[in-house]
């Protein structure tokens, strides 16, 4: 009898675990302000350490989790957890990171995922493909397509934001790994750089470094301390990525092909202890950023507005703050950054990612265990 009712408690637990999670209960609609007249931030979902999203055809989101968890999203609130999820290095900063659908979804199926992955002495940032099964509860055909090669991390400055040209191929931005912050001016290895791979995860031929035998062909620029952001701009094609500073200087860069963005070698931070960061803020050969913030933000997700419900925001980029617990709206005017408007400074929430939603909204991830999906549409 003890056994038969143990079996049956089993049971019916492993059944609950597989079942979509119900809709946390309705938490009432946030109205802010913002230069476009009121906002609504709609709490969709509640999410443990979310940190990347994606947007399947048919409405609903696939959301990572730091920990480990890919989910389900409903527009409506539902949650279930996606098997299959790769086994990741959750400490410090790492963890299931980004995830992005390939532009041919409808046909394979295909998202992407950047995680941190165990590697001897600690962990390194890692790309892999996947299939999506029809029914978008299981991940098969997984596939690691890209490894980051260097010195290993104890668990800081993973970087992990993916996005993808026009022509297929994945662009991948990392970080230095904290303590290795020198080889970002090393072409021999992976860290502090934004690479470029096929979906397979061949070299295009056309990349900076390919004819560089000193070189990794992967790389596609570098002198980067911490990619937190990265974002295609569907209308220009133009690629922008932002990245954290240390105490001070966090960085916009637009992003072009072969160049270097200086750290640590320039920047407008200091170390944590109060010393010089660096050498000087200039040098022939390594690139200004468009915009730097200091104090900084802690720049997190990154998005370029091409939708309809914001009219007046059209060509804007957005950026998350985690340490500014803002939403930073930045007014680009011919590749130059205008002005700023601070937004969602009322919730007081880390803002962890920021997309442009098919539906015309402003989607934004908060980040800590109890972090919230958002949906930002016109009050009207």
């Amino acid at each position: 009898m003890i056994r038969s009712r143990s079996a049956a408690l089993a049971a019916l637990i492993l059944s609950a675990s597989a079942a979509p999670l119900p809709a946390q209960p309705a938490q009432a609609p946030a109205t802010v302000t913002s230069s476009a007249g009121p906002v609504v931030a709609e709490t969709v979902a509640r999410l443990s350490s979310p940190w990347g999203l994606a947007f399947l055809p048919d409405g609903r989101m696939l959301v990572t989790e730091r920990l480990g968890q890919l989910k389900l999203v409903t527009r409506d609130g539902k949650v279930a957890e996606v098997a299959g999820a790769p086994k990741v290095r959750a400490q410090g900063q790492g963890g299931l990171l980004d995830i992005a659908l390939d532009r041919g979804f409808d046909q394979n199926r295909m998202p992407y995922l950047c995680y941190a992955e165990e590697m001897p002495g600690g962990g390194r940032t890692a790309m892999a493909s996947a299939r999506l099964s029809e029914d978008a509860s299981a991940l098969s055909d997984f596939k690691v397509i890209f490894r980051q090669e260097g010195p290993p991390t104890r668990g800081n400055h993973y970087g992990c934001r993916i996005a993808q040209g026009a022509d297929g191929n994945l662009f991948l931005g990392m970080g230095d790994h904290s303590t290795h912050r020198e080889e970002a001016q090393n072409l021999a290895n992976h860290l502090g750089k934004i690479v470029r791979v096929r979906p397979d995860g061949t070299v295009p031929d056309d990349n900076p470094f390919v004819k560089d035998k000193a070189a990794r062909p992967e790389i596609w620029s570098y002198g980067h301390r911490n990619i937190q952001g990265m974002t295609l701009d569907p209308a220009s094609g133009a690629l922008w990525a932002t990245e954290h500073g240390p105490r001070g200087g966090d960085e916009l860069n637009r992003i072009e092909p072969g160049k270097n963005y200086g750290w640590p070698v320039i920047g407008y931070g200091m170390n944590y202890d109060g010393s010089p960061a660096h050498r000087s803020t200039h040098r022939d050969g390594m690139e200004q950023p468009v915009k730097q913030w200091t104090p900084v933000i802690a720049a997190s997700g990154l998005a370029v507005y091409r939708g309809d419900l914001f009219p007046a925001w059209k060509g804007q980029l957005f950026a998350g703050g985690l340490a500014g617990k803002v939403l930073v709206r930045l007014d680009v005017r011919d590749g130059k950054v205008a002005g700023e408007e601070r937004l969602l400074q009322e919730l007081n929430e880390r803002i962890r990612d920021v997309r442009a939603g098919p539906d015309g909204a402003l989607w934004v991830l908060t980040d800590g265990p109890s972090g919230r999906l958002l949906r930002l549409a016109p009050a009207s």
